[in-house]
Parts: structure tokens; C-alpha cells; sequence
């Protein structure tokens, strides 16, 4: 426990030195709820609803920062510490490699909560934020949103030959996820054929989860995205269990 950390706690001020997470994981989903507030405060979702747009659009930016640091982050780290043999090294040592994994799900987990706490400090005090379901159901589901995000990304760079590939890929999954699931361009707002292109991607399924849990829908509304959410989870962790290259 002492070296976890140990390790975590130098881990963590390289990334921060780094400030890619801090600008996407902190700054980005914040500012983006700003905005949102400035140009919808306290208006209802529609014409009736019982909840206002910023309730509504809470669980969407919320799954920014496990966006960035699950679909981005991961793989990255991953693939440039096989480069450098940092996981072949600690295979030699009383250490598992599997520690310094442990550390980095930790370090983007950590941004991932900090920064909810974060967007919904900002909604609560500043636009009338209020979460209408239950808190314990809302983290439960946040846990398993960001399990499946991360899942995707220890395969990409588990398996990812170089950093070039690993980058390649984790960008052709990051983008058009950020873009088109909802998160920072609200999905109801969408034309319908975006909407049922946006359906097939994991984020997308993870933000309709949020937000029925964050609004406190009837459980039937929650079964189709946890089943989805839980598949993705299993099915990349199975083939990064298979296929991860350690060296």
C-alpha cells in the first residue's frame, strides 16, 4: 500500500504538470456548464417538464472528464509506458505491473470525481441545480459509466502496437464520441438521424443512464443503457485480459 502510494502521489504531479487533464477533464466540462447555464438558466427542459435544462444536462457534461481520461488519457499512458519498458521493468521487481495500471485508474478516476463535484458545485449554486434522483443511485451508475469508458480505453492501449497507433485510435473514438453522444451539444437538441447514430456509442448510452438517474426516471428507463454500459465493460476487459502486450 505504502508503494501505491508513493507511486501515486508522483504520478499525479506529472500529470498535473502536464495539464492536458486539467484543461479537458477540469476546465472544459466546467466551462462548458457555464455556458449552458448563461444561455439556458433556469428555463424547463420543454414546454411542462417538471426538471430545468441544466437538471437535464447535468449527467451529459458530467461524463466529459471520463470521456477524456478513460477514451484519451488511458491509452496513451498505457502504450508510452510499454515504449519506454516501464511495465517489463516492473515485472522484475516485487512490484506488479499491474500496480503502476492501478495508479493511472486511480489518477483519472480522481479527475473524473473531481471534476463532478465540480460541475455540479457550479449548477447548485449558480443556476438552481437539482438533483431530483437518488445521490447513491446517481454515483452507482457515474462508477459504472466510468468502468466501461475505462475498460475501452486499457484495450486500446493494451493492445496498440506503438504511442502513434494507440493516438490514432484513441482519437478516432474520442472525437466523434465528445461530439456527437451528447455531452457538450445536448442530445434532444439533435436532428433525429444523429440522435439514432449517436445511440450506437457507449458514451451516449452512459449519458442517457446519468440522466435518468440524475432525474430520477422509473427503473425501466435505466435497464437497456446499464446492460449496455455492463457489456461494453465485459467485453473489454475480457480481451484486454487475452490480448494486453506487456512489452
Amino acid at each position: 500500500m505504502k508503494t501505491f502510494r508513493t507511486i501515486l502521489k508522483t504520478e499525479c504531479k506529472l500529470s498535473l504538470r502536464g495539464m492536458d487533464m486539467f484543461i479537458f477533464a477540469i476546465f472544459m466540462p466546467v466551462t462548458i456548464f457555464i455556458l449552458l447555464g448563461i444561455i439556458y438558466k433556469d428555463n424547463p427542459a420543454f414546454d411542462g417538464a417538471g426538471y430545468t435544462f441544466m437538471d437535464q444536462s447535468f449527467g451529459a457534461v458530467s461524463t466529459i472528464a471520463i470521456c477524456a481520461g478513460g477514451v484519451m488519457g488511458l491509452p496513451l499512458v498505457v502504450s508510452d509506458y510499454r515504449k519506454k519498458h516501464i511495465l517489463k521493468r516492473f515485472q522484475v521487481t516485487p512490484a506488479s505491473p499491474i500496480l503502476i495500471l492501478a495508479v493511472q485508474l486511480t489518477i483519472y478516476a480522481l479527475y473524473s470525481f473531481a471534476s463532478l463535484i465540480l460541475v455540479y458545485s457550479v449548477g447548485v449554486i449558480f443556476f438552481g441545480l437539482h438533483l431530483k434522483g437518488s445521490l447513491l443511485i446517481y454515483l452507482a451508475t457515474y462508477l459504472l459509466v466510468m468502468i466501461s469508458m475505462f475498460s475501452i480505453g486499457l484495450l486500446v492501449g493494451g493492445i496498440a502496437p506503438d504511442i502513434k497507433a494507440a493516438g490514432a485510435a484513441a482519437s478516432i473514438l474520442y472525437f466523434p464520441m465528445i461530439i456527437f453522444s451528447g455531452a457538450p451539444l445536448p442530445y434532444e437538441i439533435m436532428p433525429v438521424v444523429l440522435q439514432k447514430f449517436s445511440d450506437f456509442m457507449p458514451l451516449t448510452q452512459g449519458i442517457k443512464l446519468l440522466k435518468a438517474a440524475a432525474l430520477g426516471s422509473p427503473a425501466k428507463e435505466l435497464f437497456l443503457p446499464v446492460l449496455f454500459m455492463g457489456a461494453t465493460a465485459f467485453l473489454c476487459i475480457a480481451l484486454t485480459l487475452r490480448f494486453f502486450r506487456w512489452e
